[in-house]
C-alpha cells in the first residue's frame, strides 16, 4: 500500500478538511516538513497536524484553492518527504543535527528575508520590463509627476493580474455569472487603464 492510500480524509466542509495520516509523516521532520510546505501552497491559510492523534487539519480560501487541487499538492509532497527520506525516524544524533537545520531554515526572519527576496526579485524584473517601455522619455524631467503616475499604475496592474490569474482562468471564466462582480471590476480597471494610455498618447 502507497503512502498516499493511507491518508484518509475524515471530515470535509468548505474551507476545511481534517485527514487521518499515517504514523510515519508524525515523526518531528516528517511533521515540520509537511507543515511548512503545505502551508505555501497558494490559498491555504492554517495547517494544524496533530502528531500524537496522527490528525491533519488544513483550512484554504475555497474560491482560490479547489479540494481537488489541495489533496493532489498534498499527495506530491508526501511524495517529495518520501524521497527526501523523512518518513523514518532518525537516530538521536541524526535528530539533533537535522533539528538544528531545520531550525536555522524554519526561524521566522530566514523565512521573511527570503519571501522579501522573491518579491523584490519579481517586482525589479517588472520594474525593469517597464522601464523600457515607460522611463526612456526625454522629458521625463520636464513631466515627472504624468510618467511616474503612467508607470506605476502599470506596475500596479502587473500586481493584480499576477495575484489574481489563477482565479481567473479557473474560476471567473467558467462561471461568469456567478462572479459578474469581479468581472465588472476587472473591465472598470481596464476602462482606466485605457482611458489613461490614451490621454498620455494624445
Amino acid at each position: 500500500m502507497s503512502i498516499q492510500q493511507e491518508i484518509i480524509l475524515r471530515y470535509n466542509s468548505d474551507g476545511h478538511v481534517r485527514l487521518q495520516i499515517p504514523k510515519c509523516l508524525c515523526h518531528e521532520e516528517a511533521a515540520s516538513f509537511l507543515n511548512d510546505t503545505i502551508m505555501q501552497i497558494n490559498g491555504v491559510y492554517r495547517v494544524n497536524l496533530f502528531r500524537n492523534k496522527q490528525k491533519l487539519s488544513i483550512r484554504f480560501i475555497a474560491e482560490t484553492l479547489e479540494l481537488n487541487d489541495l489533496i493532489q499538492q498534498l499527495f506530491s509532497i508526501v511524495s517529495s518527504a518520501e524521497e527526501k527520506g523523512l518518513l523514518k525516524e532518525k537516530t538521536e544524533l541524526g535528530k539533533t543535527t537535522t533539528l538544528i537545520k531545520d531550525k536555522l531554515s524554519s526561524w521566522k526572519g530566514t523565512r521573511w528575508a527570503q519571501e522579501k527576496y522573491t518579491e523584490t526579485k519579481e517586482t525589479a524584473q517588472a520594474v525593469s520590463i517597464l522601464a523600457k517601455f515607460g522611463l526612456k522619455k526625454k522629458d521625463i524631467l520636464d513631466n515627472p509627476d504624468k510618467y511616474l503616475i503612467t508607470f506605476f499604475n502599470d506596475i500596479l496592474l502587473l500586481f493584480l493580474i499576477k495575484t489574481h490569474w489563477k482565479l481567473i482562468t479557473k474560476k471567473w471564466l467558467l462561471a461568469p455569472l456567478k462572479y459578474r462582480y469581479n468581472w465588472l471590476a476587472t473591465f472598470y480597471l481596464m476602462y482606466l487603464f485605457i482611458r489613461a494610455k490614451t490621454a498620455k498618447n494624445k
